[in-house]
């Protein structure tokens, strides 16, 4: 950098999910001299129907420099589109107001693909995270991938993702392996006590529960076969169930709908609009087996060692740790895989889990490597690497 004036770094955040992978990142770089951060706020996170989580990043301690109210009270393709369009027309303006030096983009929500847009047409610069991740069962692979050719910075959760990216064309000195800050909670925060959980949630948890997470599957025409599978297996186990809260994408209402009714019927079942982030570690600690088809089980469980069955296509091609099993949507297979998961020998297996996704540092290693990184003029400036380069780049860019 040859300014003397911090790079300005704007993060995009759509909801509660990616948020929860901005939150260190937005700290380390205000932290950081050479940098400044600034937030826009998009999507489910302005929608009374999906907990106005808004309200949550504020008591996270982020300042929020502009609120963009995109997200149509749809459950259809055609709302998930429209919203895209009405992202882009405010983002054109918010980040043209902002002229922020790089525009950081999380992951692979639909309307990450307005902010990239957006960017790219006034020629600003892209930080993404979690390029190179496969899953291969939604909207959101193709999303990524688009992104990760639209981006000029690349901040990647393992090593095999580093190398797709490469692979993808990208050139190697703008690769990252940091793993995801997500984890960065485990290392910066202390767990809940069980009262303090007790408080944030409004019920006690039994010693022994299982916690759902299960999202529309986004490249199916309807996510009924599949979710008809996962409650007819939850209505023949007596167990105890948390559900969280399905994405805001098509047939989401649907899946919150069917969550409704049997949370209607169960005493011991309960369904949380917004579970703030830490807030969900600590029940991700205390859970006796994630089910559903969240990315939440392949990247974040494995560091608290616990068990996941991942549901269906949704991740598939995601690489994932000893602790998931992965089942057809299917119920006995589900049903078989959570008498499975209680085993001595499961459990036993769990205790030397390693997590592929990081370890706890990811933020501070990304504001680092935005500091350093070179000009605006050199990283707009995008070229192919010849056919005959190296696949995978140079050995050991990244964390170690």
């Amino acid at each position: 950098m040859t300014s003397s004036l911090p790079r300005h770094v704007t993060f995009v955040t759509t909801s509660r999910a990616d948020f929860g992978h901005l939150q260190w990142p937005i700290h380390a770089v205000n932290a950081h001299p050479q940098l400044r951060a600034s937030l826009v706020v998009i999507g489910a996170h302005l929608s009374p129907e999906f907990g106005h989580t808004v309200d949550a990043i504020r008591e996270a301690g982020c300042s929020i420099d502009a609120e963009i109210e995109c997200l149509l009270s749809s459950d259809t393709g055609i709302g998930m589109a429209k919203t895209i369009g009405l992202a882009t027309l405010g983002l054109a303006d918010a980040l043209d107001r902002l002229n922020p030096d790089i525009v950081f983009i999380p992951a692979d929500r639909y309307e990450m693909l307005a902010v990239a847009s957006a960017a790219l047409a006034l020629r600003c610069p892209i930080a993404h995270l979690e390029g190179g991740d496969i899953s291969a069962g939604a909207i959101d692979d193709a999303v990524r991938n688009a992104i990760t050719k639209m981006a000029h910075l690349h901040f990647t959760t393992t090593e095999n993702a580093r190398r797709r990216v490469i692979a993808m064309g990208e050139e190697d000195w703008r690769v990252h392996w940091v793993g995801t800050p997500s984890l960065d909670h485990l290392a910066k925060r202390t767990p809940l006590s069980d009262a303090e959980l007790h408080e944030a949630l409004g019920v006690e948890l039994p010693e022994r529960f299982l916690l759902v997470a299960f999202h529309p599957v986004t490249l199916t025409q309807s996510t009924d076969a599949q979710a008809d599978a996962l409650y007819a297996a939850l209505d023949s186990c007596d167990d105890a169930v948390v559900f969280c809260f399905p994405n805001s994408d098509a047939d989401g209402r649907r899946l919150i709908e069917r969550s409704e009714r049997f949370c209607a019927g169960r005493k011991n079942a309960h369904l949380f609009v917004n579970l703030e982030h830490w807030v969900y570690w600590n029940v991700l600690m205390r859970c006796t087996v994630l089910l559903g088809n969240s990315s939440s089980g392949i990247m974040e469980a494995p560091a608290v060692r616990k068990p996941v069955i991942d549901i269906g296509e949704r991740q598939k091609g995601r690489l994932c740790a000893d602790n998931t099993i992965r089942v057809a949507a299917n119920t006995g297979a589900i049903a078989q895989a959570i008498e499975r998961v209680t085993t001595t020998e499961f459990q036993r297996k769990l205790e030397a889990i390693e997590n592929p996704y990081g370890d706890g540092r990811a933020s501070d290693r990304i504001a680092e490597l935005i500091a350093g990184a070179p000009d605006r003029d050199r990283l707009l400036m995008k070229q192919a690497l010849p056919l005959e380069a190296s696949r995978w780049g140079t050995v050991g860019s990244g964390a170690s």
